[in-house]
């Protein structure tokens, strides 16, 4: 990346963090007792807005996953650990990043970052709870802010500027990017926010401790840190997992876990089959083509997988895309017998029909399971999808409008609602739904070109027309402050 380029994302960012932050707070700044774990540098509210600006940016470099129930699964974990650890500031956001490494990240500020590949190494809900509870004791901790006062570097610029190191990352990339930044995060940490031992010490230790309070396994984060050292051992160069480049495992740090985990009882729990479902779905969206997870799902069948039923879920997502619905149902069959009540299933099986072009099928059934669940996002996003394909677009854009004051954040949502908007010729409404993907998504000139085409059409609505100029007005204060 050119060196000017470098530096005009860098002050970008620095110059719209600071602008959300008020000055007072930031020349408020109180400076803590150097190696006290409870003090920062930063405020959290200014580290939040710092997360928030960062998430937005990270977004619109990097290729994200857009699974609704996936993403709810991984959210209910992550506010179920949350809710047992030590975070104060429990605001957080969760964003899945679409690349097969082993890898979870946290920002300041409440964002936690999660490959998809993680679940592809992780055997268990328990082991996946292993570093996610690791990655929330980080932000417990106040590890990052931390670092800054180890440093002495006392200026409120300096964890901004890490931050924008970590955009900085996912811009450049190498090896086609890094699978479009799988390094952003590694590296920008390996060169400013490099853990000390101690840091990972007690971010393992306080992990833990928010891994029994939530009730599962401690005995898992041993088993998972072993695993993640085994594949370390079969990589070379780059390829080595970007968790562990920045998160350096050591037979002794193990094994320093192993004997902390001997100080709590052992936790037996059946093996959470929504976890092994959540897998599934992994490995049909990592495969290169619907082939290949056939052959894996059924390799799998033909083996001991840790989950028959999951095997056979994910056979049956693999065969609906590649078109061999029929096959797939009878699939589906076998397994939803025995749970006719499962999500997965039948969202499953409304894909069936929507892949067999019967979408009045798909809104029949998902309409009737709103009923009993109304506010329940994947559903609301599958039936929405299964009303646009029923070329019901108006009633699409109702539940969706409904949906996105609930989830303001979903940047797939308004996507979606865009499209929708288009089919039902409610074009004022396409170009605002645009403008808040592009916000959500760093593309604060596209979110404007988007608001004033909005303008254009909003003809003498003075409410719609209002509304518009104030989210306009917004855009470009975050705009002039990116520019300035």
């Amino acid at each position: 990346m050119p060196r000017h380029r470098f530096q005009a994302i860098t002050a970008a960012l620095l110059a719209l963090v600071l602008a959300a932050a008020p000055v007072a707070a930031v020349e408020d700044l109180k400076l803590p007792n150097l190696g006290e774990s409870s003090t920062s540098l930063f405020s959290a509210e200014y580290e939040y807005q710092l997360g928030r600006t960062w998430l937005r940016i990270f977004r619109g470099q990097v290729p994200t996953v857009n699974d609704p129930l996936l993403f709810d699964y991984l959210e209910g974990l992550v506010f179920r650990l949350v809710n047992h650890s030590q975070l104060k500031d429990r605001r957080v956001d969760l964003v899945i990043v679409d690349n097969p490494t082993i890898n979870a990240f946290a920002v300041p500020g409440g964002v936690i970052g999660v490959h998809n590949g993680l679940l592809l190494y992780a055997q268990s809900e328990d082991e996946l709870a292993t570093v996610l509870a690791h990655e929330i004791a980080h932000l417990s901790q106040r590890h990052f802010s931390r670092r800054v006062e180890f440093q002495k570097k006392q200026q409120p610029l300096t964890l901004a500027t890490m931050l924008a190191s970590f955009v900085l990352m996912a811009a450049v990339g190498g090896d086609a990017g890094m699978a479009a930044l799988s390094a952003s995060q590694a590296a920008a940490q390996g060169s400013a926010l490099r853990y000390s031992r101690g840091n990972e010490a007690e971010a393992d230790r306080v992990g833990m401790q928010t891994l029994v309070a939530a009730g599962m396994d401690p005995h898992a984060a041993p088993s998972m840190f072993e695993r993640m050292l085994q594949a370390s051992r079969y990589a070379t160069g780059n390829r080595v997992p970007e968790f562990l480049r920045t998160h350096p495992l050591s037979e002794n740090r193990i094994a320093d876990t192993r004997n902390r985990a001997r100080q709590y009882p052992k936790q037996i729990r059946a093996s959470d089959l929504t976890y092994q479902l959540m897998r599934a779905r992994v490995v049909n969206q990592l495969a290169e083509t619907p082939e290949e997870a056939l052959r894996k799902f059924r390799s799998e069948l033909d083996g001991a997988p840790r989950s028959q039923t999951a095997a056979r879920y994910g056979l049956v997502l693999a065969l609906t895309d590649a078109g061999r619905t029929d096959e797939a149902a009878l699939e589906l069959d076998t397994i939803w017998a025995g749970d006719r009540e499962r999500l997965e299933y039948l969202l499953a099986d409304a894909e069936i029909d929507l892949a067999r072009n019967r979408p009045e099928k798909a809104v029949h059934k998902l309409s009737a399971r709103l009923e009993l669940s109304p506010d329940n996002h994947p559903l609301v996003m599958a039936y929405a999808r299964a009303l646009l394909k029923n070329e019901q677009p108006h009633i699409a854009e109702q539940v969706l409008e409904a949906q996105s004051k609930q989830r303001p954040d979903d940047p797939y949502l308004w996507y979606l609602l865009a499209e929708v908007q288009g089919l039902a010729g409610n074009i004022v409404g396409l170009h605002q739904s645009r403008a808040e993907y592009f916000i959500l998504n760093g593309g604060l000139g596209e979110a404007e070109k988007q608001l004033r085409y909005a303008l254009r059409s909003v003809n003498s609505d003075y409410t719609t027309n209002a509304r518009i100029n104030e989210r306009l007005k917004d855009v470009l204060q975050m705009k002039e402050q990116l520019e300035s």
